[in-house]
């Protein structure tokens, strides 16, 4: 069994969108976060504009001087198309689109080395409509070879998430995508634990061991069964001590990070209150897990 880890903990910057970066990053350190996930987009570290190497060396400072780590995030809503959010995504029917999503998750690699960051998170897209199972896969997998190649190379993990409604919406289809692609190293998991919870079979406590092997990042937030909508702890249905001690057990060393795209009118505030609600939910699991 892995020895059980301390949960670190990180909040996403798609939840504090309406903060400067530097507060951001500030108002996590102060809170007593671990690290931040940090979603590439224009007005936290745009991928697109001038001098990214050196604005990235600064966001590298910065993180060092506070002690956080990061994660790499790339679920932007419209940061290569200004009029369809997520496009063009790595299905997308014009080969120039799925070109320019791989692209930008090169440059995710490359800013996640830049940084330290433990891993890059992605996810497949959407099917576009009229394409068949057997032709999305195949482009799934074209346009991620390159990403996974430039990956190995810098020594960064990708971490692909089973999102509801993508081709990749489940466990089960990222070990058919993993099987596809041979089982390539670089390539690991992104759990959402309140994805578990609106579509798995299993109980989200469950999913954390069955994914054990593979977890590269970790996204949490509470939620309902069957319904798509990221809540604030206390908000959904999940029962969250057997989650964390799960989660503690399986030695993953990466971030758990808070994933509340929709609440940044709220963001400080629910910053504060779920690093609370974890550190004290996460005590509670601890005393209450077998001794080893």
């Amino acid at each position: 069994m892995s020895p059980r880890q301390r949960l670190r903990l990180g909040y996403g910057t798609n939840g504090l969108t309406d903060l400067r970066l530097d507060d951001a990053l500030g108002l996590l350190a102060d809170l007593g976060y671990d690290g931040v996930g940090l979603t590439l987009d224009h007005m936290h570290l745009d991928p697109l504009a001038p001098d990214l190497a050196a604005r990235t060396s600064r966001v590298a400072r910065r993180l060092g001087e506070l002690g956080l780590t990061a994660t790499v995030e790339t679920g932007a809503r419209y940061v290569l198309d200004p009029r369809r959010k997520h496009g063009p995504s790595l299905l997308d029917p014009d080969p120039e689109g799925r070109a320019a999503r791989t692209r930008l998750l090169i440059t995710a690699v490359d800013v996640a080395a830049d940084l330290g960051a433990h891993a890059v998170h992605c996810f497949s897209g959407i099917t576009p409509p009229g394409t068949d199972d057997d032709t999305a896969w195949r482009r799934l997998g074209e346009a991620l070879t390159p990403v996974l190649d430039a990956a190995a190379a810098a020594g960064v993990p990708i971490a692909i998430e089973p999102e509801p409604g993508h081709l990749l919406a489940t466990l089960a289809d990222f070990h058919h995508l993993r099987t596809l692609l041979g089982s390539p190293s670089p390539l690991g998991l992104t759990l959402d634990i309140g994805h578990c919870q609106c579509l798995e079979p299993d109980p989200p406590a469950e999913c954390v061991r069955a994914a054990a092997p593979w977890l590269r990042h970790v996204q949490i937030e509470d939620m309902r069964r069957g319904v798509h909508e990221h809540l604030p702890f206390g908000d959904g249905e999940i029962d969250f001590p057997p989650v964390l001690d799960a989660l503690a057990a399986t030695g993953y060393q990466g971030l758990t990070v808070v994933e509340l795209p929709r609440h940044s009118h709220a963001g400080p505030e629910l910053a504060r209150s779920s690093v609370e609600f974890l550190r004290t939910t996460a005590a509670t699991a601890t005393k209450g897990a077998p001794a080893a």
